[in-house]
């Protein structure tokens, strides 16, 4: 666990000090016991504080015929055999035919050219007009100069992106494969977190399905764009600041003193004081956020958030450990720490990422600062390189601030969660006998990033639901769940003038499925419910869950571009505004 320190002398006085008097309730719920409100039963501190994770018995595997010792081992093995099932599900899914369609779809007529031209130079390069066709021509051709193009996005997601050049080439499936693996990988931290976050290992798992099944993440991970990479290390830094909890939490209950009866007791010296040494997962948390940062700048708004979220866990977690001015008390003891593993450690990130930039001298805007322009412009006592980086910075926001161009599929944030305005990538009407088409009316081949509409419009519901746990349940679990869909959804209501699309909305997904998750676990019922109750509450999530994969079979051939009738596709285009 670490060492844990104190600025104040451990001494066996302090040790058995008396114990503080007793924390009144709130008011509220001393006026509710009038009426018969029961009081619930103190709970141990350290129980409160770093609760241990439910144990299975193996009933499960029982019913499948395995003895009782084979039954334990499953159970053990769960927490990590359950989520790889569900990960390789997801991966075959996303793998299975990841070169088709084999053209240049939507706008991976940037980043995968983007990502080349960085391995050959390391910058963004000049394509020739005619160069996605070249592309998927046989034998393909790269009409690739050095002279440097505006880019408006980081080099991080596209450096990933060519590392499936690199290793697969440049073709479709190798532009492809770092993004398929990353949406992958992404199901398997869903199905990990769920499990933390719910202590439950059927729960993360099916948080982990849910987001398998996604048409939305399914589409985004077999196609060349940012978004599904800032998705990932957004997933992988909640994931780390949960362990960082944990074990932050776990620290202060440890130096807890004990009653003679053997029950700790809140203590205001270790609340208020405890210094609670080095936090790797945060600093990885912070690793995490930059990556994040430096593939598209909407992870800015998660490393603020996610930020903020953390250091409130702390004041929660001394407060529940006894610290009298908890707030006062994480502003001295953890504030400093915490802005340095997160925010500085995501800058740092953010600028190595333009390494290829820095080290090289043809990338746009490179020698900024030696022109004329860049010398008047003061701060000459910077290296060039950054200011001439600084001076990129600039106009990029203002690109993106002032983006106003108007697009067929555009959207507003406001239809987002009821999927009002889906993104066509691709699009092609065969006839009869031509590319598997073998419908007369001819046919239709489609990728259309949409999500999978009944696991949206049941997440809608979900989102109230962890709404109402968080603000009159007090449960930090969906707190920390509406903390990653509003830091991927809200900021986007700043710029109803600018064109944006759903396809952003990918980077919140994951928080979507871990919500209906909850709702789910809800809908079952807790484990001291009669049977009746957790019998019906089982077949009706059994029968949702089952709706939701149905769904995605349903337009499975509108995410992947299979060739369908015409009259079929038109039966999938359920509202006017997805044509």
């Amino acid at each position: 666990m670490g060492r844990v320190t104190s600025d104040t002398t451990a001494t066996d006085a302090a040790a058995h000090a008396a114990p503080e008097p007793a924390r009144q309730p709130p008011v509220w719920q001393r006026r509710l016991r009038r009426f018969g409100y029961p009081a619930a039963p103190p709970a141990d501190v350290r129980t409160r504080l770093a609760p241990a994770f439910p144990t299975s018995g193996g009933r499960l595997w029982a019913v499948f015929g395995a003895g009782p010792d084979a039954s334990a081992r499953l159970a053990r093995w769960s927490g990590w055999g359950g989520p790889l099932l569900v990960a390789l599900f997801a991966g075959v899914l996303r793998f299975w035919n990841l070169g088709s369609p084999r053209k240049v779809i939507f706008d991976e007529t940037y980043y995968p050219k983007d990502a080349w031209s960085l391995l050959q130079y390391g910058y963004e390069g000049t394509w020739a007009k005619n160069a996605n066709d070249a592309l998927v021509a046989h034998p393909p051709q790269i009409l690739l100069s050095p002279e440097h193009s505006y880019v408006v996005h980081p080099p991080m997601g596209k450096w990933l992106i060519a590392v499936g050049e690199w290793a697969l080439g440049m073709n479709p499936f190798g532009w492809r494969f770092m993004v398929a693996l990353l949406g992958t990988l992404s199901v398997l931290l869903v199905c990990r977190i769920g499990r933390r976050l719910m202590r439950s290992t059927a729960l993360g798992c099916l948080a982990g399905t849910l987001l398998a099944v996604d048409g939305l993440h399914f589409v985004m991970s077999r196609t060349a764009l940012l978004d599904l990479i800032v998705m990932f290390w957004v997933v992988a830094a909640f994931g780390c600041l949960l362990v960082d909890r944990d074990r932050t939490r776990a620290r202060l209950a440890t130096a807890l003193p004990v009653s003679p009866d053997g029950v700790a007791r809140p203590d205001g010296a270790v609340g208020d004081r405890l210094r609670l040494g080095w936090r790797p997962w945060r600093i990885a948390a912070g690793l995490c956020l930059g990556l994040a940062s430096a593939t598209k700048w909407n992870g800015l708004y998660f490393l603020a958030a996610f930020a903020l979220m953390s250091f409130l866990w702390d004041v929660a977690a001394r407060r529940t450990a006894g610290a009298r001015r908890p707030f006062r008390s994480a502003l001295r003891r953890d504030v400093l720490a915490a802005f340095g593993s997160t925010v500085v450690v995501a800058l740092a990130t953010y600028l190595a990422s333009w390494t290829g930039w820095i080290a090289t001298k043809g990338g746009y805007y490179r020698d900024w600062a030696t022109t004329p322009e860049g010398r008047a412009a003061g701060w000459t006592w910077l290296p060039d390189w950054l200011r001439s980086l600084w001076h990129y910075q600039t106009e990029v926001y203002a690109f993106h601030t002032g983006l106003t161009t108007p697009h067929t599929y555009q959207s507003n944030p406001w239809s987002w969660l009821v999927l009002g305005r889906p993104v066509s990538y691709f699009y092609e009407d065969p006839k009869f006998g031509q590319d598997g088409c073998t419908a007369a009316e001819g046919c239709a081949r489609e990728v259309l990033a949409l999500g999978t509409p009944l696991l949206w419009w049941a997440s809608c519901f979900a989102l109230l639901y962890v709404l109402y746990r968080w603000l009159f349940k007090r449960d930090w679990r969906a707190g920390a769940i509406a903390c990653g869909v509003a830091a991927g959804y809200l900021p986007w209501f700043l710029y109803q003038e600018r064109t944006i699309f759903l396809f952003y909305a990918v980077v919140f997904v994951p928080f979507l499925c871990l919500a209906l998750a909850m709702m789910i676990g809800a809908l079952i019922g807790p484990p001291g419910a009669t049977e009746r109750r957790r019998t019906v509450g089982a077949v009706g999530a059994g029968v949702l869950v089952l709706l939701i994969i149905w769904n995605f079979i349903y337009f499975y051939p509108l995410y992947t571009g299979l060739p369908i009738p015409k009259s079929a596709w038109h039966h999938r285009m359920w509202f006017d505004s997805w044509v």
